[in-house]
């Protein structure tokens, strides 16, 4: 963890570009919180075309978890509206390959398994918003102490569009209470990166269990006198993936985003 915090720190001030250029070469493998503040970060989808239609009705009807951003031409790997040289095969720093709605491969590269009818996804992630909370006030400790912010399946359900169905993720942040207000009110400027939180308190309100158990990140460092705090996540379309289970589909490891070129202010 220390490791990541030192290269997040390092890297919070250095452009979209030469972050990526770092994940391109390899030397950067994990998640990206915390690296070119300033600039929004995306989730990641990668369909076969004859599901890009319905994948997109599915995020249009459900912008919470899945605020698209930006759509590749079919079988075009750039995506030169969110960065001029953003290659989708090498500039994530690690993928999730899906076969038949299952964990297939985890990889850092994906030009050998590009296709020419493949369709790219990018959709606002809640890292986006995390240098405004910063800058108001409220701690983030998942930066603070280096891990993945926590990923839970919720029993918030979203609304179906073809194949794609199924539970929304949220990622949680531990917060006092005076500084949960102070989160609502800042994130909902955000709404291509989630906004506002979908839920504060009592996990069990919407059918998380247990918080030491995440279906993805890590486990979560929860303080007392602290509060838990879930945001729709970008994650949801993973699992909408593992319920339609398509062929083929590729996604981002969650933790590990496409650094953009647009300022975060830019898609508020």
């Amino acid at each position: 963890m220390r490791d990541f915090e030192d290269q997040s720190n390092n890297l919070s001030e250095a452009s979209p570009a030469h972050v990526r250029g770092l994940i391109r070469r390899g030397d950067i493998t994990g998640q990206t919180g915390g690296m070119a503040f300033g600039y929004m970060q995306g989730n990641l989808a990668i369909l076969p075309s004859d599901l890009a239609l319905d994948f997109a009705r599915y995020c249009q009807r459900n912008p919470k978890p899945c605020p698209l951003v930006g759509i590749s031409e079919t079988g075009d790997p750039m995506l030169r509206t969110l960065g001029e040289d953003i290659d989708i095969r090498s500039d994530i720093s690690s993928y999730n390959v899906y076969r038949d709605g299952e964990l297939a491969d985890t990889v850092t590269d994906i030009t050998e398994l590009w296709r020419d009818d493949l369709v790219a996804f990018v959709l606002g992630c809640s890292f986006s918003f995390e240098e405004a909370l910063q800058a108001g006030g409220v701690p983030l400790r998942h930066l603070e102490v280096g891990y993945v912010v926590p990923m839970y399946r919720s029993n918030i359900q979203t609304v179906p569009a073809g194949p794609f169905h199924g539970p929304t993720v949220v990622s949680m942040r531990p917060m006092p209470m005076t500084e949960a207000i102070r989160a609502v009110e800042i994130t909902a400027r955000f709404p291509m990166m989630h906004g506002k939180p979908v839920h504060i308190g009592d996990p069990a309100g919407i059918g998380i269990g247990d918080l030491n158990d995440p279906v993805w990140g890590d486990v979560p460092d929860i303080r007392e006198g602290e509060v838990p705090v879930f945001w729709a996540c970008g994650v949801t379309p993973q699992a909408a993936v593992m319920a339609a289970k398509p062929a083929f589909c590729i996604t981002h490891k969650p933790g590990s985003m496409l650094i953009t070129d647009l300022p975060s202010g830019s898609v508020t």
